[in-house]
């Protein structure tokens, strides 16, 4: 994506009375904080399941609704 065509977020600044070089530096700031979650979104999207999630298996068989009533019989 290039720099013109990505979406620019809406920053309000409610309070206070900052200058233009501050609210470039928030600017900033929260964009390569917003650009860095986005890239990590992506490399989870594209790795796959996880080790962790691809050891994951079923312990037992689902249990059948009743069937622990004749058990004991």
């Amino acid at each position: 994506m290039t720099e013109s065509s990505r979406p620019h977020p809406e920053i309000r600044i409610l309070f206070g009375d900052p200058d233009a070089e501050e609210i470039a530096a928030v600017t900033a700031v929260l964009s390569a904080a917003l650009e860095e979650l986005g890239g990590e979104q992506r490399r989870r999207q594209s790795a796959g399941p996880s080790a962790w999630q691809r050891s994951q298996r079923s312990v037992r068989t689902p249990l059948v609704r009743g069937a622990w009533r004749s058990l004991g019989r």
